[in-house]
């Protein structure tokens, strides 16, 4: 049996890994999720980091560690500080280790996206927008599910994610595999073959989806996930 650490992205909460779950569950793995303090606008990678350290610390073999969109930016940290059997980046935004994170990599986000959001005083910024949301995040889900999982996004505040230099030099020696999605409007096949090759050394696995595949294709993604990493 193997234990899959599930990290999700901006806005979301644990909740988004139920269904891949339970299709984990039936192919015989395990699984944890944890929610991340999105919120919290004094919340660096390192406290992302401190939390998804905190829910592996039972566990009794290195787990397969997965980062969707955002949680790329803090799961290399746990990587380096936690025995980890596979690292993976899923559709994720890759950190640079020598300067800006953007600089030289195509731009993520298609055209459209984003728009559904708004920002307010305290840093944080907010969906508004259920049509923009379902555009950027979940195209292929069924839009009544969607429906009830925009609901369940909360504020996004990443005052404290950005401002100080990133706290690796290298990237952990455990074995990474990046996956990205065909049809990702959030984080774009182009960004994700480049940052796969040019900042992580690894050729890119593809999958034909969305931005999050695992709520609009549990089962084939659970099947594409486990033959990616074990």
């Amino acid at each position: 049996m193997t234990t899959f650490v599930l990290v999700h992205g901006a806005w979301h909460g644990a909740w988004v890994w139920e269904k891949l779950r339970g299709e984990l569950a039936a192919r015989g793995h395990d699984s944890i999720a944890m929610d991340l303090p999105v919120s919290d606008g004094s919340a660096t990678v390192g406290d992302y980091a401190a939390i998804i350290e905190d829910s592996m610390k039972d566990l009794a073999e290195p787990p397969i560690l997965v980062g969707h969109s955002l949680a790329g930016m803090a799961v290399p940290i746990v990587a380096s500080r936690t025995p980890v059997h596979t690292l993976v980046f899923l559709c994720a935004v890759v950190p640079s280790l020598t300067g800006d994170h953007w600089a030289g990599a195509p731009e993520p986000a298609a055209p459209g996206t984003f728009a559904g959001f708004e920002e307010r005083e305290d840093g944080s910024t907010v969906w508004v927008d259920m049509d923009n949301a379902i555009y950027t995040f979940y195209q292929d889900w069924d839009r009544d599910e969607a429906a009830a999982g925009f609901k369940l996004l909360r504020p996004q505040n990443s005052s404290s994610l950005w401002d100080y230099p990133y706290p690796l030099t290298e990237w952990p020696t455990c074995r990474i595999v990046s996956i990205f999605t065909t049809n990702d409007r959030s984080i774009g096949p182009a960004y994700s073959r480049y940052v796969a090759r040019e900042r992580l050394g690894v050729e890119p696995l593809e999958f034909d989806g969305d931005h999050s595949p695992f709520l609009s294709q549990p089962g084939t993604f659970a099947d594409f996930l486990i033959q990616a990493t074990t």
